[in-house]
Order: structure tokens, then sequence, then C-alpha cells
């Protein structure tokens, strides 16, 4: 009902998205978000890089902000990996618009958050934080400058990130379960300034990742021709973040990642002072009280972010959440039920699909057989168009295939790369008779 207050906890990227789609039904939401104000050049140490693929971007052009989006973004068409003094690319795809986009966060938050307000007059209050939900009336108890409030709400939407207090104080009152499952490892973000005639110093059309299995170092392009560096590390251990120390770091990298030392100009001063990052996956069940709160995107079902899905998923959230209120009619109990039902497992399935990328990421891309089953995987991609599609295709190029669906399907496809690599050690020694009778049997 139009006459419903609706307060959408967060104005990241998943709350500014539902705030526009609500907005443009008509509905007014009210939006608070815990930081200042958003600007699009803030960095402060923390991941700055989001990956936009396919089902965010049609997501976005569902808000109709696609087109502006795609402004900040810069396309990267496959992973740049970097071995022993050279680099190698592996593409993500093999037809035309195969790519993903490396999008500033802030940039991001900045330009959704303007698009809500200016062109939809959606309400922001910065600088107040939402501590957690009053159970009794599922109303927002918010904290500002001015002290503590309960504001009046019918609904709540929280959008409040890995970390939510919404689904904290619902989870400390006993109304639903939640379990964060930290990773082994953390993250650390440093920064690849621009070549000193003003160019980008490595290629800006791919992510580059140094491989050292138990660990990794990554790097995305941003639009003013930097990159955003991210060292992911075991927390404890040999290497680990706990071995590696400011007075040291330098040592460690010229001994792993000798050709990034010189592109990472004040590699010790940023390690000292950026914070280590945490990476987890939140599991939690159920996702609403009543029909008055529902946990949306991180705040749901955060994920490691080593698929570049995390915001993908969220904005698929929006999406569903927005048609599924229209179905059920302003129904906001029969929406929340239908919404965790079509999107938990999905949630769950792509949060595995994450876990096992970091796995891949980090050392597989180095072993000949990965890449020969990757090369296979395009292959019968070409040869057999529509029914077999790559997994990582079908999660970050086909938003019409679901997680579960790609999931399910990609299980099925790494039996038959594997079989039929188990003793080829070239496309020509594959026996396609056998890829065919397989793919017909299997897929």
């Amino acid at each position: 009902m139009s006459g419903e207050r609706i307060v959408i906890v967060g104005g990241g990227p998943a709350g500014s998205l539902l705030a526009i789609l609500l907005a443009r039904r008509g509905r007014n939401p009210l939006v608070i978000e815990r930081s200042p104000r958003f600007t699009p050049n803030d960095r402060g140490g923390r991941s700055i890089n989001l990956a936009l693929a396919a089902r965010g971007i049609a997501a976005l052009r569902a808000a109709g902000a696609d087109a502006d989006v795609m402004r900040l973004a810069i396309p990267m068409r496959g992973r740049m990996v970097h071995e022993g003094g050279t680099q190698r690319l592996a593409p993500y795809g093999q037809r035309e618009g195969e790519q993903i986009y490396s999008v500033s966060r802030a940039a991001l938050n900045a330009l959704l958050y303007e698009i809500a307000a200016q062109r939809h007059g959606v309400e922001y209050r910065f600088g107040h934080r939402c501590v957690g939900v009053d159970v009794a009336t599922g109303r927002p108890v918010v904290e500002s400058p001015a002290g503590r409030t309960v504001l009046e709400a019918d609904v709540v939407l929280a959008a409040d990130g890995a970390g939510s207090d919404v689904r904290r104080s619902l989870a400390a009152a006993g109304v639903l379960e939640a379990r964060e499952e930290l990773l082994d490892h953390g993250y650390k973000e440093l920064t690849i300034p621009p070549a000193p005639d003003g160019g980008y110093a490595l290629d800006p059309n791919a992510l580059h990742v140094w491989p050292r299995g138990g660990f990794m170092l990554i790097a995305l392009p941003n639009l003013d021709r930097s990159f955003t560096a991210t060292l992911f590390l075991p927390h404890e251990g040999e290497p680990s973040f706990a071995t590696v120390r400011e007075r040291d770091v330098q040592a460690f990298f010229a001994r792993e990642f000798p050709d990034a030392v010189p592109l990472i100009p004040r590699l010790r001063e940023e390690f000292a002072a950026h914070p280590t990052g945490v990476l987890g996956t939140v599991r939690c069940s159920p996702w609403s009280l009543r029909g008055s709160v529902l946990l949306v995107g991180d705040a749901a079902h955060a994920i490691v972010p080593f698929h570049g899905q995390g915001m993908n998923a969220a904005f698929e959230d929006c999406v569903a959440l927005d048609r599924l209120l229209d179905r059920h009619g302003g129904n906001w109990a029969a929406t929340f039920r239908e919404f965790e039902e079509e999107r938990a497992p999905n949630a769950r399935a792509i949060a595995e699909m994450a876990l096992e990328n970091y796995r891949e990421m980090r050392d597989e891309v180095r072993d000949p057989k990965f890449q020969l089953r990757s090369a296979l995987s395009f292959e019968l991609e070409r040869r057999f168009p529509g029914r077999f599609i790559p997994r990582y295709s079908m999660v970050m190029f086909h938003p019409e295939i679901s997680y579960v669906e790609a999931r399910r399907r990609g299980a099925v496809q790494s039996a038959i790369l594997h079989r039929l690599t188990a003793k080829a050690t070239t496309l020509d020694d594959i026996d396609f008779a056998l890829a065919a009778e397989l793919v017909d049997r299997e897929l």
C-alpha cells in the first residue's frame, strides 16, 4: 500500500538499488545509512572494487540504472596469470560480450544514491546507524547524533551487509539462527598507482592474479588508471598475516611477487596502515520476521569474494523481491516467504561455488590439467552450443540460469571433463566421439 512506511537499512549498492525499484513503483522508502556521506573517491583501506557481471547488469537494467553505472565500469576479459616472470591471459569466455567489469565501490555508492535521491526523491538519513529491531513491533532502533530512537515503520528491509546489526539483533532475540563462518584467510588492500607516463601500469582489461597455492595477490583496474591490489593470506601459519609483518613485507613480496614490487611503491606504508579484512560466509534461517522485517543481500547470505558474485547476487535479490511484491499484491508476509524459498537455495549454491573458486584462483590455474580442462570446456561449448556451457560462464554470463542449476550442471560437466582428460595432455588427445556420447547422455 502506498501509505506504508518502508525503511531500508543500509544505503550501499543493494540498499540503494532496492530503494530505486520501490520508488519506481510509487513507494517511498526511507534509507538509513551509518556513513556520514557517500563520496565517489572515498578509499579508506577497504576493498574499493566490485565485480559487475551479467546478473548485476540485468538488475540495474530493471531499475533503469544500467547505462549510468556502465560509465563507471572497466571491462575485464579474463584473468592475467603472473608466474615465473611471465603473464598469461586466461579468457573468462569466448563469445561476444563475455567479460566482467571492475567498478569502484565508492563511485557506485555515490551514483546509486544520486539516482535514488535526485531522480526518485528517496530520503536518506546519513550518520544514522540501525543497531537492531524491536522484535515485538518490528521497528528499527536507530542511533544518531541526536541519540537513540525507535523509528515508525511498517516494513524494514535490512541491506546492512555481512556484519548486519539487524541480523545479529534478531539472532540474539532467538528469532533466527545465524552462523558467520569465517575463512582462515584474510586480505589487505594495496595500491598500484598509474605508470610514470600517466597510463596503466598493467593491462587494464584483465583481472591480474599472482597464484601461489595457499595464498595469492590480485589487482583490479580503476578509472583513475590505478589498480587496487589485494593480498589474500592465511591468518596463521607460514606465510600468514601473523608472520608477515610490516618490517619484512618487502622481503616477502620480493620472494613471492617480484614483478609486483616495483608496481607498489608504498607497499610497506600501506601494509602497516590498512586493516586486515576478514572473509566469511553468512548462513541464517529464516530471513524474515513475520511480514515486517526481511534480510536482503549480504545481510542474509554474505559470501567470500572469489567468484565476484556478492553484489550480483544481492542485486538479483532486489529484483526478485520487487517482482514477488508485485505478484502478491503488496502482501509482505507472502512476499517474504516466497522470496526466501526462491533465493535461499541459490544463495547456498553461490556460497559454495565462491569457496571453490578461491582454490581455483590461488592454485589450480597453474595446473596444466586445469588449463586443458578449461580449453576443452570452450571447445565443447563450440561443438554443443546451449548444451555444454562452462560453469564459470553460467554463473557470470547467463542470468537466466539460476545459481542452483549452474552448480548442478557444473558438477555433471566437471565429471565429463575429468573423464575426457584423464589420459590426455592436449586437445588433440581428446576422444570427441566419447565427448558427444557423454554430452548427449548426461546433458
